[in-house]
């Protein structure tokens, strides 16, 4: 007995590392095709003109120094050993890092919390204690709770690192394919070869960014061999080098290499600080792809493979330079000239492959970080495409995608050289990496309840080597730095416009919402003509009546005999688990018929088609009057004194559709099904309840009356606003509302777009803010 259980724990424990060894296998295409290719332009982009390859060997021992040790602190203790461990419910990422925070304190950015968000079962994450770090945390979380230009402050970092992610994502494809397609260099003189470099670049760029709509899924399982491949390609062209010009390469390894590089080039050596730290380009993917894998596979592929396989990478190309000294034109000291001439041309294949491979990786990235910013209100409403059924994260974003081909065929024709290239991305890079790192110590302290010495030490360390880098980076703004942060600006504006409309816009209408005790005045038929139907009223509020209900009242003779409001929401975490995305509540007394419906979604969830989310709103209803009509007293409807008393459905009803002839329908026995009325040979309705709980008559009733309700049909009525400053407000007010905000409102998705809802069902009313402010641009 004790030997068939030993043999199955095996088993389970053998299938648990197959999983997680397929998992790393398959990280490989998707985390590391940015990081892998930082060979192809590493010392091209250090050696362009700061400084000169000697035949001492100082220079390139000094850079080969600096890039072990940035490669071993960077990615390796930094990402691997400390920042994976901040995971928010398995997701990774600025914002997720953001909406970690928020959560741990009262300073969120969405307006729309309630107290019931936070009893969601991802909501709160188990913390890590320490002892003297709960005093810490508490000071800290006061403090940003206090000051509101802190929470600024924060969210404004957080956007930084986010539009950051964006420049990556459009500098990131033009180095690494225009690195890749450098091997023609080669084969040709220096006069030619950017004449044929460019449009081949740009050719390969319009082909990658045309094949988005397919998604990655179709051509995934290629991603991890060809990363592989080309991983095994630079560690055996490596070794070769190693072996057949220095085999003393390995001493450059001492700090005593850095030292004497700085101290011999100065200035020089500083400024080239900005092309050695390209090799740590594509280390955030680590932690920003964390949801697609798990920590372990991320951290065995890069121990096991991809870091061993760049060391020697970088050793090979040092080895081959220190005795190579008669190479002085700086487009001949790239990835290529290391490479054995015999082998050179199927290398760039696999290069050119692999760049495209890293390049996609890089745009599903911003896509990914894209769809988070609209979903918690800090990018402008854009289509998303879901373009795996099977796997989760796989999106397509039309109008990004073309931005994105655009500005960096733009780019690449522009800069047209590595150098500039490498220059606007190493800014991009390092920016992100201390947004990451000055939000790891809010993380120490506030989450992981460690001291604030601990936390500092953090900062101080990585902080220190990182400014480092990003001042050798900034030095060079006029000689292609300065992309990123003009992106940065543009994106920047747009993002927080938006969010502080959003806001704005949210306080109006809470400010001039319909009271209830007025609706309740109004009648069981609040004044129409009560017709056969489903209404659902859009609202963002998650109380109250919205103002334009007002409307309908004065100006339509009839509505529907169900009137639901409602609120598609999104709260701080990736994901909402299905039981728990409903909450359902009534307005008024049951003869009126009002609910109040609130969906809500994490950032990471897939929002339902229309079939399915219609079904999954009619059974939450249907639930909630089944779970009120079995307890002895119903749940106190929503007043103005009570105004929020919402139950979370977990859609314990399902609904059943099928043809059903007139004499075929089944009478009242035991079944436990209310069925709506037959009147001929159609598509019948029925939901099936749970056999445990007694229902009261009352409530049935009510359950016939919305299966009539949701087979007559559904309406969905939308407002359609028009944003005014109030006359009086400041210039810069003015235009972020009256210009910025409706212009980018004009031209995004509405809101019918976000719930996949038919033309043919939806009802636009139209309605003016004059939104009121009371508060500073900047306060």
């Amino acid at each position: 007995m004790d030997l068939e259980r030993g043999q199955r724990s095996r088993a389970v424990k053998k299938q648990s590392w197959r999983s997680v060894l397929m998992l790393a296998y398959q990280s490989l295409g998707v985390v590391y095709g940015d990081l892998s290719t930082s060979p192809l332009y590493v010392y091209k982009s250090t050696f362009a003109d700061d400084i000169e390859h000697t035949e001492s060997n100082d220079e390139i021992y000094g850079v080969l120094s600096f890039v072990f040790w940035t490669l071993t602190l960077i990615p390796l203790l930094k990402y691997v050993f400390v920042v994976l461990r901040a995971d928010d419910n398995g997701e990774g990422g600025t914002f997720a890092l953001y909406s970690l925070l928020c959560r741990h304190g009262s300073f969120g950015f969405l307006p729309s919390g309630q107290l019931a968000d936070v009893e969601l079962s991802a909501y709160k994450k188990k913390d890590s204690t320490a002892s003297g770090g709960g005093a810490a945390a508490s000071i800290v979380k006061r403090l940003l709770e206090k000051h509101h230009a802190l929470q600024l402050m924060l969210l404004i970092l957080a956007l930084i690192g986010t539009c950051m992610v964006i420049a990556d994502g459009i500098l990131t494809p033009a180095i690494s394919v225009f690195s890749a397609v450098s091997g023609l260099e080669l084969a040709m003189s220096k006069e030619h070869h950017k004449y044929v470099e460019v449009p081949i670049t740009c050719l390969i760029l319009v082909c990658l960014f045309a094949l988005q709509h397919y998604g990655t899924h179709r051509l995934g399982f290629l991603f991890a061999p060809i990363v592989m491949l080309w991983l095994l390609c630079i560690s055996i062209i490596g070794v070769y080098n190693i072996f057949c010009w220095n085999p003393h390469v390995y001493r450059a390894f001492s700090p005593f290499y850095m030292y004497n590089f700085l101290k011999k080039t100065q200035r020089g050596g500083w400024m080239s600080l900005g092309g050695i730290l390209l090799c740590i380009t594509g280390s955030e993917a680590m932690f920003a792809d964390l949801g697609h894998f798990s920590p372990l596979s991320i951290k065995i592929a890069f121990t096991s493979v991809v870091y061993p396989s760049l060391l020697l990478a970088y050793m090979g190309q040092a080895a081959y330079l220190s005795q190579h000294h008669i190479i002085q034109t700086d487009y001949r000291i790239g990835f290529y000239v290391s490479v054995p001439e015999r082998i050179r041309w199927p290398v760039m294949a696999i290069a050119i492959l692999a760049a495209v491979v890293g390049s996609q990786a890089v745009i599903t990235g911003t896509f990914s970080i894209i769809k988070q910013c609209s979903a918690l209100g800090c990018f402008p409403r854009v289509k998303i495409v879901h373009t795996s059924s099977k796997i989760h994260g796989q999106i397509y974003i039309p109008e990004i995608n073309w931005i994105l081909m655009t500005l960096c065929l733009a780019v690449t024709i522009g800069f047209r050289d590595t150098k500039l290239l490498g220059n606007a991305s190493g800014l991009a890079v390092m920016t992100v990496m201390l947004v990451t790192t000055c939000l790891m110590f809010l993380i120490i302290v506030l989450c992981w309840h460690q001291s604030i010495f601990l936390a500092a030490c953090f900062i101080f360390f990585f902080g220190s080597i990182e400014a480092l880098y990003f001042s050798a980076s900034l030095i060079k703004f006029l000689e292609g730095a300065w992309f990123p942060l003009a992106l940065c600006i543009v994106f920047m504006i747009i993002m927080y416009v938006w969010h502080y409309g959003t806001i704005k816009k949210y306080e109006f209408d809470v400010e001039n919402k319909v009271s209830i005790n007025w609706l309740l005045s109004l009648g069981p038929t609040l004044g129409f003509v009560r017709v056969r139907g489903i209404g659902l009223i859009h609202t963002e509020l998650v109380s109250g009546i919205p103002a334009i209900f007002s409307h309908f009242v004065t100006n339509l003779p009839a509505f529907h005999q169900v009137v639901v409001f409602l609120c598609i929401k999104s709260v701080p975490v990736p994901y909402v688990h299905p039981q728990e995305r409903f909450l359902v509540g009534r307005i008024g007394p049951k003869e009126y018929r009002l609910y109040r419906v609130i969906v809500r979604y994490g950032y990471q969830d897939i929002q339902k088609d229309d079939l399915e989310f219609e079904r999954d709103l009619v059974c939450s209803i249907a639930d909630f009057i089944r779970s009120e009509g079995s307890k002895p007293s119903g749940l106190a409807e929503e007043t103005d004194k009570d105004d929020g008393q919402m139950t979370v459905v977990g859609t314990g009803l399902r609904i059943h559709e099928e043809k059903v002839e007139a004499e075929d329908a089944p009478g009242p026995s035991a079944s436990r099904e209310i069925l709506s009325p037959v009147i001929a040979p159609k598509k019948q309705v029925r939901f099936l309840l749970p056999r445990s709980p007694k229902i009261k008559e009352e409530a049935k009733e009510e359950l016939q009356e919305l299966l009539e309700a949701r087979e007559a049909g559904m309406a969905f009525i939308l407002g359609h606003e028009y944003m005014r400053a109030k006359s009086g407000s400041s210039l810069i007010k003015r235009m972020a509302i009256d210009l910025g905000y409706e212009f980018l409102r004009r031209n995004c998705r509405g809101p019918m777009y976000a719930f996949s809802i038919p033309h043919a069902s939806t009802l636009e009313v139209a309605m003016i803010y004059h939104v009121v402010f009371s508060v500073a641009w900047f306060a």
